[in-house]
């Protein structure tokens, strides 16, 4: 399961730039109370929250999630690729020479959600995306095809 650790600066990252929670909130369209338990780790934020979160700070994933304590500048408005990022997963279990099912035992789920996370066909939980790329020494960044 993921360390406590992880997903610590999303607090720090907003009262960096003097936001409050209603307000980013508003940005990605959710409710503040909602927000408000990504913050204080009640709930993990959905890696399309993390994607707009990420870009309009103009951040890394990696550091926001506390993969790396390296922040970078990130430009780009990225975009999610669900096909995109399901190549990279495949990707990463082929380098790593292990099957669906073996990477679903990892993961805590069945072989059935790997495959329809490769195929594209749905996006990645957060969760499991960075305990995959914890485990495999990946850039979430990578994984999720940010430039």
């Amino acid at each position: 399961m993921i360390d406590e650790f992880l997903l610590d600066k999303l607090k720090d990252i907003r009262e960096e730039h003097d936001i409050k929670q209603k307000d980013i909130a508003k940005k990605l369209n959710v409710s503040q109370p909602n927000y408000a338990r990504w913050e204080s780790k009640a709930k993990i934020i959905p890696l399309e929250k993390l994607n707009e979160l990420c870009n309009y700070f103009e951040i890394n994933m990696d550091y926001v999630v506390g993969i790396t304590k390296y922040r970078f500048k990130m430009l780009n408005n990225n975009v999610l690729d669900r096909k995109i990022i399901g190549q990279n997963i495949k990707k990463v279990r082929l380098d790593n020479d292990i099957t669906q099912k073996e990477l679903a035992t990892i993961l805590h789920t069945n072989q059935s959600v790997i495959s329809a996370y490769e195929s594209g066909k749905t996006l990645i939980l957060t969760a499991f995306a960075i305990e995959l790329c914890l485990k495999y020494h990946v850039s979430l960044d990578k994984l999720c095809n940010r430039k």
